[in-house]
């Protein structure tokens, strides 16, 4: 029913979105008079940021056609090198540099964004390593007869998509993943799995949230499983390919994300409105692509979701040694050759300061040279992996960790 009346919803902005952006392309067409004079250039400034604050978004794409190596503008394709029910393994193949550089497998969050939502980040790391990303279906758009997919398959597509890639990939993890990923690390490496991660590095990612807990890690434990069940879990209606499929949908995922931060949403749509009263296109630009990306969101399957909520946010599972993997127990000490890098932000109010370093202190057979922890200062949750300070601050240190891991003798 949920789902149903937001479609409702969404059909009528839709609707409205398109009229609005008509009445903005009237009110500035260089033969009204409008444009010119009276309150023409001011409504089509509010009728602009309306029309965008309510048209639909779907998948974006990555869209980085070229990148820049040693002062070469280098041509990038996006290859498809394995697929999946709920994902596949996207491969950014620069051309004449296919060999050489570190190999990269970034772990996009399954959290209501689609991986495009680490652009940013694939772009600045893109000219020094060779990068692979997890790219996560809608679960919406995936039929009920391939099945379903929780935390066990998080962890096994994981494994599986290291060893595609090969032996000697690095990995990073970016929030929500951090989890799995180091599930699969001391899985791996439990087995020595010749493909297990030379390092892992984990961002923002709750390894462990009795650690500095935030909003989001309080609503989790304030609540039983069954609230989550019976308040967020919802049926994919007939229109989806999914149609039956039960869902945490993202819709419902950005919503909590807007309001725990509204009134920083509110004032950048307020300076959107004002940079187009000004005319200040650029700024405003901005601002719309950044929110193109970030109400561009999916489904996640209500097994992975709620599975993650127990076990991530409630129990606790994996710093206390209790994890399973397929009723098999995971223990993040036979973790004992795989650097781990732990960066934080200072600001961050989805995982707060000690939970992504909480790794370093699960592994205790991993020798100190295979540990680093970074304090972001004051960044949040989205500047760790975007933004400006990602890209003079954070990313140099996750480049260095990697190069200085890449050629260690394993055990």
């Amino acid at each position: 029913m949920l789902y149903n009346a937001y479609e409702i919803q969404r059909s009528l902005l839709a609707s409205a979105s398109a009229v609005a952006t008509a009445s903005v392309e009237f009110l500035q067409n260089p033969a009204n008079p409008f444009a010119y004079f009276g309150g023409g250039p001011m409504m089509a400034s509010a009728l602009d940021v309306f029309a965008h604050a309510a048209a639909p978004r779907g998948k974006p794409a990555f869209d980085l056609p070229t990148t820049e190596i040693d002062g070469e503008t280098v041509t990038v394709h996006e290859t498809i090198e394995a697929r999946k029910s709920f994902g596949q393994l996207k491969h950014f193949v620069r051309k004449g540099h296919e060999t050489g550089a570190p190999k990269l497998l970034i772990v996009a969050p399954m959290s209501g964004h689609f991986a495009t939502l680490l652009r940013g980040t694939v772009a600045r790391l893109l000219p020094g390593h060779d990068i692979y990303i997890t790219d996560w279906r809608d679960a919406r758009n995936v039929p009920l007869s391939q099945g379903t997919f929780d935390l066990d398959d998080y962890v096994d597509y994981l494994v599986d998509w290291l060893a595609h890639i090969g032996p000697g990939a690095h990995m990073l993890a970016v929030c929500q993943p951090s989890v799995p990923c180091l599930a699969a690390a001391s899985l791996m490496s439990a087995s020595k799995h010749p493909c297990r991660p030379r390092t892992l590095t984990m961002m923002g990612g709750p390894i462990d949230t009795r650690q500095g807990p935030t909003a989001v890690n309080e609503l989790a434990m304030d609540r039983p499983l069954s609230w989550f069940r019976q308040n967020v879990v919802v049926t994919v209606p007939f229109s989806y390919a999914g149609a039956g499929r039960k869902v945490y949908p993202g819709f419902m995922q950005l919503a909590g994300f807007m309001t725990m931060n509204l009134g920083n949403h509110l004032m950048s749509h307020w300076q959107m409105f004002k940079h187009l009263v000004k005319g200040d296109e650029d700024s405003a630009d901005a601002t719309k692509r950044f929110y193109e990306e970030y109400r561009s969101v999916c489904d996640m399957t209500a097994e992975f979701y709620l599975q993650t909520v127990n076990e991530v946010f409630k129990k606790h599972s994996l710093p206390k040694g209790e994890f399973l993997h397929r009723g098999m127990p995971v223990n993040t000490a036979d973790i004992t050759d795989i650097g781990l890098l732990a960066v934080e932000g200072e600001n961050d109010d989805i995982s707060g300061i000690g939970q992504t370093e909480a790794a370093l202190h699960i592994t205790p057979d991993l020798p100190d040279a295979y540990k680093q922890y970074y304090l972001a200062k004051d960044v949040g949750h989205y500047g760790i992996f975007n933004g400006s300070k990602w890209r003079n601050r954070i990313a140099p240190v996750v480049e260095a960790w990697i190069a200085q891991h890449d050629d260690l003798p394993r055990g």
